[in-house]
C-alpha cells in the first residue's frame, strides 16, 4: 500500500526542522535540508512500524 503524506520543512538558526502533518510524532532536524529529509523518511518509517505493532 502506498500513501501520500505532507512533509513540512522550516529553516531555523540550527539548520532545518521537518515534520509530517498527518503523522504525529514524525519530526526531525538536520544541519542541511537533505539531512532533514533523510532523517524524516527514517522517522516516518519508525512511527509507522511502531503503530503497526501496537
Amino acid at each position: 500500500m502506498q500513501i501520500k503524506l505532507t512533509a513540512v520543512f522550516q529553516k531555523v538558526p540550527e539548520g532545518y526542522i521537518g515534520f509530517v502533518e498527518e503523522l504525529p510524532g514524525a519530526n526531525t532536524q538536520g544541519d542541511t535540508l537533505e539531512e532533514a529529509r533523510s532523517n524524516l523518511e527514517e522517522a516516518v518509517q519508525l512511527v509507522l512500524d511502531v503503530n503497526h505493532e501496537l
